[in-house]
């Protein structure tokens, strides 16, 4: 798509096909009639508030910026930007397939190559997406290349620096390279139930992320009912984290495709094996347990459109002792998704409040994540804002 020449309807109707969203489900989701839609997407009704950009790049996730066709970009874009097609070029060499030569770097042992993933692993629940997004290249080589050499002993490491690269590029809005890293991760982990319903996570995350939402609930399901104990009271914490994890997935799925009481159900499920667990534990870096479930509640009720009912329960959730023991990664990205829920309760003070707090502990969640931003401007251009919201907004900006 030559994006520079195609006027604003154009390139609505160039992400919607991009989205696999029908006229009609864009609408909806926006709240106009497809003719509206239709009218936009021809030209015939033009699009001269920000607002309204902003809510269609919203629901198309991708920035305001996309749309208008603006050269010049904000640094945390660019940023962005650039980290993504650093890891796209990184899953593109095919290197130990095609034989090609490793530009004279050393095989790594398998022991060291596990070190330098659980220390991306570590960055990326620290929310240091940039950081990330500079180590993932040379580690997705490395790892690679020790499995070749080693498979048994660097199938592992494979696997989990598959699994990095799936969560970021989610986090950064690009799911379509992240199925493809979510893919190679389930497909180095055949043959170990364990190590597949720990990709099986990704898998859902970027199923979930690419509106595929029965698909995601389906997959995630199969891998989560491999892994399952036959007595939840006999299965251990990391099995019972795994299959856990993948049951919130599921529901999540559920919730986001209108079906709420499925969506209660997994998450009744996976309570009784959180309680198993207990909080305060990272097993296969799921960060599950009973807090995350309450949290994987709030989200369910935000995408069934109860948002009432999600602000009381995010409330209650983070006044929880297991909420200060969650990843940082994970604490934030809650926080955008109650700040969502705030807003739509027609409290912007609210949303303000839960954003700064979402800043203070990883500020990556606002500034690099599209996401974020989408909420940080649906704040700010609310006229009771805090001003510091809408100064925020203008630094990075967001329009």
């Amino acid at each position: 798509m030559d994006g520079d020449r195609l006027p604003v309807g154009r390139r609505v109707a160039y992400w919607r096909g991009r989205r696999k969203l029908s006229q009609q489900v864009f609408a909806d989701r926006l709240g106009k009639s497809k003719s509206w839609v239709d009218k936009v997407e021809r030209g015939v009704r033009s699009l001269d508030r920000v607002s309204t950009l902003q809510e269609i790049a919203t629901v198309l996730r991708i920035d305001a910026t996309v749309l208008l066709g603006r050269d010049v970009q904000p640094a945390e874009v660019i940023e962005r930007d650039a980290g993504v097609e650093r890891i796209r070029a990184a899953l593109s060499r095919y290197e130990v397939p095609l034989g090609r030569a490793a530009g004279g770097r050393p095989v790594l042992p398998a022991g060291q190559v596990a070190r330098q993933v659980t220390h991306a692993w570590i960055t990326f629940q620290h929310a240091r997406y940039p950081r990330v997004a500079e180590l993932l290249p040379e580690l997705l080589a490395d790892v690679e290349r020790a499995h070749a050499g080693d498979p048994a002993a660097a199938r592992v490491p494979l696997v989990e620096a598959y699994r990095i690269a799936a969560s970021l590029l989610v986090k950064l809005g690009a799911p379509e390279l992240a199925w493809l890293a979510a893919d190679r991760a389930v497909t180095a982990a055949t043959g170990d139930r364990a190590l597949v319903a720990a990709a099986a996570v990704q898998l859902g995350e970027v199923l979930r992320a690419s509106a595929q939402f029965r698909a995601a609930k389906s997959t995630v399901l199969a891998a989560a009912y491999r892994i399952a104990p036959p007595v939840v009271e006999c299965g251990l914490p990391p099995e019972l984290s795994l299959c856990g994890t993948l049951l919130v997935q599921a529901a999540l799925a559920a919730a986001a495709d209108g079906d709420a009481a499925a969506a209660a159900g997994l998450l009744d499920e996976a309570a009784a094996m959180a309680a198993r667990v207990g909080d305060g534990h990272d097993h296969h870096h799921t960060g599950f347990g009973p807090t995350a479930v309450e949290l994987a509640r709030v989200a369910a009720a935000a995408e069934g459109g109860d948002s009432a009912d999600a602000v009381a329960r995010h409330e209650k959730a983070t006044a929880r002792d297991g909420w200060r023991w969650l990843p940082a990664e994970h604490r934030a990205a809650h926080l955008i998704d109650a700040a969502r829920a705030y807003l739509q309760t027609g409290d912007p003070i609210g949303a303000g409040r839960v954003l700064l707090e979402a800043d203070r502990i990883a500020p990556a969640e606002i500034r690099h994540r599209p996401a974020g931003r989408d909420v940080l401007a649906r704040v700010a251009r609310d006229p009771a804002a805090p001003t510091m919201f809408v100064h925020l907004a203008v630094t990075l900006g967001i329009g």
